[in-house]
């Protein structure tokens, strides 16, 4: 059973070298606007989905939040059965803690931009505006845009003429990419606000590589009044020739000895690896998503480079844990363990010689990506009546509810439904259906929330309810009526952070000041 800790005794255990996991179990818009320093956001309606990937080891002192204690409650019920033995959750959650005068922060991914904005002040990262890069186009000069997020993300909005290039591949790829260039061509690297470009501009910049980064990346484009392009064709990424591999090598040999990067060879691998069932040991194949598709050491997760420093407080949940990073050599597995360094982590390795060291040593590597699971999930399909999309149209329950985010409701649900999130399903449903005898439906986009939304509803001695089976995945593709928007929520919903282009232009200015102002700090030191 979950016990209870003070803000204090929370403190005190975040001042230690201990491994510890601080949960913040709200939604992603009420995270964004306040949040205790070095918390993880995983909402409650998700623990069943991720929480044990992203908590490795279930004995592992675990702290759930919210603002007033009664979701994180829940949240620790909810960890209880899925095995995890020392959990606890903080006494007059958030609130409390703000009472007691201590500090909270606002935003998404902060550690990571926080280090991003260290970095351009202390190491002077250059940088090229909208306008300078716009005019250096329109000119004709020679330049080559590198777009250092995701592929995923390039294809939706990218600088016209920008090359999807992954943070991650950076320092592997850049010999070849330049390779084919004039020896004057301007690199430019950008992301959609400015953590990633700086951090891959900074990167280039230690590998000895004139580069520049693009100020306030594709937000800052738009506000200075140009135009993106959409939905651009994705360059296969060059071959890695001898000649960059060989270099990003001996920069990868250099930043171990700057940063403090460890290597394990195969048998001190196979060591830590034993340790996992006693400790927190995180495992991270840091290469292209084709190539942990085609063969990875087993046990080991996909996050490509970029993303497991942009995303830290995803990747890292269990501070003071071991973090060790993998990918066909060293380059890529050390740059991403520099930067885990640099930023403070203290157990942080590299796969000397990477998965193919590993088949090497004789050992078998997997392929594909591994099953996703979600626990208490084949329990809840066993006890929870399924109702189809026909069933349910033909159908007049007294309830349908849908219990994913307000955004995802917004985008299409059955006629008439009404929002509830699972994160407050205990919480708000007597008010919605005060009779336990009550006819209700649950559902979701795929199915899976509901039916843990349903056995819930069991648990709370309701005898009438039924998952939409398949959800309004099977809804839709039935052909059956979509209605959309906002319209069975009674009060603003604040479930949901906006990113990317759904934000207005003023949320832009004030998310990139935000960014901006991270680095104050280390300006005036």
């Amino acid at each position: 059973m979950a016990s209870k800790i003070s803000t204090q005794e929370l403190k005190t255990l975040m001042d230690g070298n201990a491994p510890y996991a601080l949960i913040d179990v709200r939604e992603t818009g009420e995270y964004n606007a306040t949040h205790i320093p070095g918390a993880a956001l995983i909402p409650r309606r998700l623990l069943e989905f991720i929480v044990e990937e992203s908590v490795p080891h279930t004995g592992t002192q675990v702290v759930v939040c919210d603002d007033d204690g009664r979701r994180a409650a829940l949240a620790g019920e909810t960890l209880d059965k899925l095995g995890f033995t020392n959990v606890s959750v903080l006494e007059g959650g958030t609130n409390r803690w703000a009472s007691n005068d201590l500090p909270t922060e606002w935003g998404v991914n902060v550690p990571s931009k926080d280090f991003g904005e260290m970095q351009e002040v202390v190491h002077h990262v250059p940088e090229i505006t909208a306008d300078e890069l716009h005019a250096k186009i329109e000119n004709g000069e020679k330049l080559v845009i590198l777009d250092s997020r995701t592929p995923e993300e390039f294809q939706r909005m990218c600088i016209p003429g920008g090359r999807s290039l992954p943070g991650g591949e950076l320092a592997l790829r850049i010999n070849d990419i330049k390779k084919d260039l004039d020896p004057d061509t301007q690199v430019v690297i950008n992301c959609a606000g400015r953590t990633r470009s700086i951090m891959g501009t900074r990167v280039l910049q230690r590998m000895g590589v004139d580069a520049v980064g693009l100020k306030n990346g594709t937000s800052g484009w738009l506000l200075a009044g140009y135009e993106l392009q959409y939905g651009a064709d994705l360059v296969p990424l060059p071959d890695v020739s001898d000649e960059s591999r060989a270099a990003a090598e001996e920069y990868a040999a250099r930043l171990a000895e700057e940063d403090g990067v460890r290597y394990l060879d195969i048998p001190a691998l196979q060591e830590l690896l034993a340790k996992r069932g006693n400790q927190p040991v995180y495992l991270i194949d840091v290469r292209t998503d084709d190539e942990y598709n085609s063969g990875h050491i087993p046990g080991f997760r996909w996050f490509p480079g970029g993303q497991a420093v942009q995303r830290t407080d995803d990747v890292a949940v269990v501070k003071n844990a071991t973090y060790i990073f993998c990918c066909d050599g060293k380059a890529r597995s050390t740059i991403t363990a520099s930067m885990y360094r640099q930023m403070g982590h203290e157990n942080v390795f590299a796969v000397d010689g990477g998965a193919p060291a590993w088949q090497a040593a004789g050992q078998t590597l997997e392929t594909g990506f591994p099953a996703s699971t979600v626990a208490n999930l084949a329990e809840a399909d066993g006890s929870v009546k399924k109702i189809s999309p026909q069933d349910l149209n033909n159908s007049q329950p007294d309830l349908v509810i849908y219990v994913e985010t307000s955004q995802d409701y917004s985008q299409g649900h059955t006629p008439g439904a009404k929002w509830l999130s699972r994160s407050w399903l205990e919480l708000e449903i007597e008010g919605m259906a005060p009779s336990k005898d009550a006819s209700i439906v649950t559902t979701c986009g795929g199915g899976k929330g509901a039916t843990l939304a349903a056995a819930t509803l069991h648990s709370l001695g309701y005898t009438n309810v039924s998952a939409l089976d398949g959800g309004m995945n099977a809804w839709k593709a039935a052909n059956l009526p979509v209605e959309q928007g906002l319209t069975g929520i009674v009060r603003p919903p604040s479930d949901v952070n906006y990113l990317g282009v759904d934000r207005s232009y003023a949320e832009m200015m004030n998310y990139l000041r935000w960014e901006t102002a991270l680095g104050e700090k280390y300006a005036a030191d």
